[in-house]
């Protein structure tokens, strides 16, 4: 694994499991989406023009990324903020500078 890359799946687990709100939340942001580029499927299926088709990938990255800071904004609350408490900061925040690096490409 490079350095710059963050593994598919840590292993870790939230310090503070997400409420059932929080998931709810996310989930139906992500069926949205989900709907979203089905829909973006068909267009493509129906040859409509290449703007409109790209406009709407544009609206899913905008989506994509919405959630990506909510997620972001939630583990720097609660993971991060914990692992500093613990004096384990300068891994925790590694780990977010990465991640902040990869969601920002």
């Amino acid at each position: 694994m490079c350095d710059n890359h963050l593994p598919e799946n840590s292993g870790k687990k939230p310090v503070t499991p997400r409420t059932d709100e929080e998931k709810t939340a996310v989930l139906n942001r992500l069926k949205r989406i989900e709907g979203q580029v089905r829909g973006i499927q068909k267009m493509v299926e129906n040859d409509r023009y290449c703007v409109d088709v790209l406009v709407q990938i544009s609206a899913i990255n905008n989506a994509m990324n919405k959630v990506g800071y909510s997620l972001l904004e939630r583990h720097t609350h609660h993971c991060v903020a914990d692992a500093i408490k613990q004096g384990e900061g300068e891994e925790a925040i590694d780990e977010l500078m990465k991640v902040i690096q990869q969601f920002s490409k």
